[in-house]
């Protein structure tokens, strides 16, 4: 069982708000999952792994690119986050998708059964990374690709990094562990490259893909949504007052208005993908 303060239950609580706004997140991300497509070579009648699925996304989109003899099989840790994506995949009437509750590190499918496995922004957030990738490396079939994509540096993020900096003027933050779970946990390049490696995947790759993280809400609606999706930034909202919500609120939105041209969101982002395989034998 979850105990206070562990990423799980973090992550229990931060579901609802996710499976809340995931129509946007989704449109949001929605060129990670193409860049994901492309560089697991995924094509119609493969079977693939998406691990730490959330609400959905990428499972829902490669289920309708596979076509009805392929498959895809769309995990995630939190019971919330699946019964969302589970409505997701009805509401679009997919029927090659199936769903299950499982951690990234103990993965309860039989060895060499996927094409491909695949992880859009989940990485950072595993608590074993290193054992994470293993599993999925033993249950794809050899030669088959696993491919990662995580946040680039958040200097270099303003949907990050805005926010960020207001936050510290207002709330002593202390220096976070670089290999805890985090969204930046694996920002440095070639960090994520070496754990896969270390976990026996070979040919692996890395690239920066920079895109614009846009999607037709207003300034007022992103900070709705980040100040309720970052269990961290919640809590830290958590303890402040009225007056000083409000405040950072102000600051926020004066902030971020360049990146809202006719009212609608459009963030420049970087972020970093990579790719390897497993091994023929």
């Amino acid at each position: 069982m979850a105990q206070p303060g562990d990423p799980l239950q973090q992550w229990s609580e931060s579901a609802k708000y996710w499976t809340k706004h995931s129509d946007t997140i989704r449109q949001m991300f929605s060129p990670l999952t193409e860049a994901l497509i492309a560089d697991a070579s995924i094509v119609p009648g493969q079977s693939v792994l998406d691990v730490a699925a959330g609400a959905g996304d990428p499972s829902l989109t490669i289920a309708q690119r596979i076509g009805p003899v392929g498959s895809v099989m769309c995990t995630d840790a939190i019971a919330e986050m699946v019964e969302k994506a589970k409505a997701n995949a009805m509401a679009r009437g997919l029927t090659n998708i199936q769903f299950r509750q499982c951690p990234a590190d103990n993965l309860p499918f039989a060895d060499n059964l996927f094409n491909a496995a695949v992880s859009r922004l989940g990485a950072m957030f595993f608590p074993d990374a290193l054992a994470a990738f293993r599993e999925m490396l033993r249950v794809t079939k050899p030669r088959g690709v696993l491919a990662f994509v995580v946040w680039g540096e958040s200097e270099i993020n303003p949907f990050c990094y805005v926010i960020t900096d207001i936050m510290a003027r207002h709330v002593e933050t202390p220096p976070t562990d670089p290999d805890a779970p985090g969204a930046f946990r694996f920002a440095e390049p070639g960090k994520l490259a070496t754990t896969l490696k270390d976990a026996g995947a070979v040919e692996v790759r890395e690239r920066i893909l920079k895109f614009k993280i846009a999607a037709p809400i207003s300034s007022e609606e992103f900070w709705q949504l980040r100040s309720a999706t970052s269990d961290t930034l919640r809590t830290k909202l958590g303890k402040l007052s009225d007056k000083e919500r409000t405040q950072i609120s102000k600051e926020v939105l004066e902030s971020v208005k360049d990146f809202f041209p006719n009212n609608r969101m459009s963030f420049p982002a970087q972020m970093l993908i990579v790719t390897g395989r497993k091994t023929a034998r």
